[in-house]
């Protein structure tokens, strides 16, 4: 059975091209979403499905899927802040979605077969998705055995500013043991610092993996999630702001020793867009990967 691509794309704008980070990147308009299907297709994965909100449903079949879902079988689920487990009700005035491990709750339904889960605006190069997909053929029928792609440190920074990243320890046999979450991520002439807020700075190795929500899970994940959640759900309910986030979930299966998570190396370079200045550097590197043969110019 061919694994799936599990995109998640709630947190786009209803107007498509309207957000930095889903503007053109392509010599023909490409966006990231675009390079995505495309390395996933080539990968072995067998369809895609998209978490989207209603309102922008229309514009997101005709501007994105229209372009590629007759070289891949699409499908689309629903963020719903009111789709929630064990007859809980959302806060009246909560409008804020509940986070990334809600999202890939709402495809609980419609995916029965190992899956990978990657953001819409995240490019994570070819390598990446292949390492992903070969994995991901041998987990079919399996439990609690999931993976990530950990991306070396080096190959997710920003020129233009300080980054995000959650940074993984390894075990001697490759699984997954802890991600901590370092907020200020830089390099500062050829050191890659964190700057803490005690205002020290903590030297991280170049090549140490961190995740950029790149995971695979077979489907028992959206049990234990429901589970999970439900937990969460019984102190946070009300909340306007609380969220429910995909590391959160797998820290609290390691940590319980319901699942493993094998870390797949990838010799691919992360881009985004976490700075506006960050684009034109995109566009620069997905030329570069053109001329080197990785994709065609047109992709479609």
């Amino acid at each position: 059975m061919k694994p799936t691509l599990y995109v998640m794309a709630a947190g786009m704008g209803s107007r498509y091209g309207g957000l930095k980070q889903m503007d053109g990147i392509g010599p023909n308009g490409e966006t990231i979403i675009d390079y995505s299907i495309y390395d996933a297709a080539r990968s072995g994965f067998g369809k895609a499905v998209f978490v989207i909100r209603r309102d922008f449903e229309d514009d997101f079949r005709k501007i994105v899927i229209s372009k590629f879902e007759k070289r891949i079988p699409v499908e689309v689920v629903f963020q719903d802040i009111d789709k929630l487990p064990g007859g809980y009700k959302p806060n009246p005035k909560r409008v804020k979605p509940w986070g990334t491990n809600h999202a890939v709750l709402m495809g609980k339904d419609i995916v029965k077969e190992p899956f990978a889960v990657i953001n819409g605006d995240d490019f994570y190069g070819r390598d990446s998705f292949a390492v992903l997909g070969k994995q991901l053929a041998t987990m079919d029928g399996l439990r609690g055995e999931y993976c990530m792609v950990g991306f070396p440190v080096k190959n997710t920074l920003s020129d233009s500013g300080s980054v995000s990243r959650g940074v993984c320890s390894v075990d001697g046999a490759g699984y997954l043991s802890s991600i901590v979450e370092h907020t200020r991520l830089e390099n500062i002439n050829g050191t890659i610092v964190n700057k803490n807020d005690d205002d020290t700075e903590t030297v991280i190795n170049p090549d140490v993996p961190v995740s950029m929500n790149m995971w695979g899970f077979t489907p028992d994940y959206f049990e234990y999630s429901e589970e999970y959640f439900m937990d969460f759900l019984k102190t946070n309910s009300d909340s306007l702001t609380a969220e429910f986030y995909i590391p959160s979930m797998v820290d609290y299966l390691i940590k319980t020793k319901k699942a493993n998570v094998k870390v797949l190396p990838t010799t691919s370079k992360w881009f985004g867009v976490t700075y506006a200045e960050d684009k034109k550097q995109v566009v620069l590197k997905i030329n570069e990967l053109i001329k080197a043969g990785v994709y065609p110019a047109k992709l479609w």
